[in-house]
């Protein structure tokens, strides 16, 4: 803490007000000044596994006094502290196996609205937030259920919980203040904006768009939400996306290839917002699966923990089981299966072409293919990360080696396109380039596309549609299949 007069003894005296442990997040000042509430975690957790709620009282010189641990621990995730106009302390806590909001009074956590929604997300970031003060018993809120987001204004009195009719389905950081709330969106068929809603009227101002791109609609693939059985008796989530544009049909009796998409994270989702990369493939007749494999957010923490040491196993089945079930629901071709992603996505990716032999085709974009690199080598927040997803280093190495696609290079079963950014320092490009001359070896079609000046993760807009047409070009040379429209060829080696 400091003092804020702005004066020279003011900087002198800044104090540490609680120390110790490996990471602090969301400090947040009672209105009367009087109380701090804070979150913070241990090593080998990250803040959706364990973390804990403290409170302290502020003394008159700016020191913390009575620390206390009020909420969380190492099995505990607590999101968004947040304090009322009443200076009533409230959380968001995963203790029931849902993100719900609970309120901290007479020295105990009283649920509001228990319910199996998700009311907190990961906090891979500072900042994240789910709900809002409209008045002292009045909270704006989101909440997630089978990966679709609604908002809603909960009573805090009588824990009555009223939806408020949006458009949308995905809303994220709502704030609320005067009759208002502001906060981010998207929906099937609009892509992310950022919009104000009028509580009392219920009119909707989007105040900036994303993008200002129209789309007429007759073109647009709506995300369908799918439920699809996994091994060991579960069932795991995505998002369908069935090939469409009124100017073109497919032949009589032919059924679309399809597009499996895995999201990075991987603690994260993908959701149904209006996405372009995934309308350019329905547009041209290719069918996308959005998977949000068993350890995505969003479904509760048993879903979530379904990856616990299962990291390139879990993610890989589910992306299989999802696309047989399309095809064998004749909902696409099951002899045109590929399968993408990127970071964490393409390690899913190369682990479903290297141990296993479901799909004809892939694409790796900036893919992990080496996880005990991640392990020696990373950043402090994520340090232990690989701890809970593989198992602990060095001790389980053994493990590591033997989930990383690059050490069975000789197992890799189908064709694949890499994509590979030459600054990038988290997948460095030896990673990819080893993988390109195992398929020259092994005499298999494989394109390498790399990119001067780009990183982890694209961001010049020539370089992710040159991304997007070399990828289509790719599979209509190992398909077979005509192209619309030309694009840029690509070089394929092994053809």
């Amino acid at each position: 803490s400091c003092a804020l007069d702005g004066s020279d003894q003011a900087q002198k005296t800044q104090q540490v007000l609680v120390s110790g442990n490996d990471f602090y997040a969301t400090p947040r000042l009672s209105p009367d000044g009087t109380q701090l509430a804070w979150l913070t975690w241990h090593h080998p957790n990250m803040p959706w596994d364990g973390s804990e709620l403290w409170l302290g009282e502020l003394g008159t010189d700016g020191s913390l006094l009575h620390e206390k641990h009020i909420a969380g621990g190492s099995n505990e995730s607590i999101f968004q502290p947040e304090w009322s106009p009443a200076g009533v302390l409230h959380f968001v806590s995963d203790r029931t196996g849902w993100w719900n909001l609970y309120r901290w009074r007479d020295e105990s956590a009283t649920p509001l609205c228990p319910m199996e929604a998700e009311f907190g997300m990961p906090q891979w970031v500072f900042g994240m937030s789910t709900y809002s003060f409209a008045s002292s018993n009045e909270i704006i809120c989101t909440y997630m259920q089978r990966g679709i987001c609604s908002l809603a204004s909960l009573d805090t009195t009588t824990g009555k919980l009223k939806p408020i009719e949006t458009p949308y389905t995905t809303i994220g950081s709502p704030v609320a203040a005067k009759g208002r709330v502001l906060f981010g969106s998207g929906s099937p068929t609009e892509a992310a904006a950022f919009v104000q809603f009028d509580m009392a009227t219920g009119h909707i101002e989007v105040l900036r768009r994303s993008s200002e791109i129209t789309i007429d609609s007759a073109y647009i693939s709506i995300a369908e939400p799918i439920e699809f059985p996994t091994e060991g008796g579960l069932t795991a989530h995505g998002f369908f996306y069935p090939p469409r544009n009124p100017d073109y049909a497919a032949p009589e009796g032919e059924l679309p290839p399809l597009l499996v998409n895995s999201h990075g994270g991987p603690t994260s989702a993908t959701n149904s917002m209006l996405k372009l990369g995934i309308q350019y493939w329905t547009s041209r007749g290719i069918a996308v699966l959005d998977v949000n494999y068993g350890g995505s957010t969003g479904y509760g923490r048993a879903y979530r923990e379904r990856l616990t040491g299962q990291w390139g196993i879990v993610d890989v089945d589910d992306c299989i089981n999802g696309a047989q079930y399309l095809a064998e629901r004749g909902m696409v071709d099951g002899q045109r299966l590929m399968i993408a992603g990127g970071s964490a996505g393409g390690y899913t990716t190369l682990c479903a072409i290297t141990f296993r032999d479901v799909f004809k085709a892939g694409a790796s974009h900036f893919g992990v293919s080496d996880v005990e690199a991640l392990a020696k080598d990373t950043h402090k927040f994520e340090s232990r990360y690989m701890n809970k997803l593989v198992g602990p280093y060095p001790e389980r190495r053994d493990v590591y080696l033997a989930r990383s696609p690059i050490h069975f290079t000789e197992r890799i079963s189908c064709p694949v396109i890499f994509f590979q950014g030459l600054e990038d320092k988290v997948v460095p490009p030896s990673q990819a380039e080893l993988m390109v001359e195992a398929l020259h070896a092994k005499g298999l079609p494989v394109a390498y596309l790399p990119f001067e000046g780009e990183q982890h993760g694209f961001r010049r807009a020539e370089n992710i549609k040159r991304t997007l047409d070399a990828e289509l070009y790719f599979y209509s040379r190992i398909f077979g299949f005509p192209l619309a429209e030309p694009v840029e060829p690509v070089q394929i080696d092994n053809m």
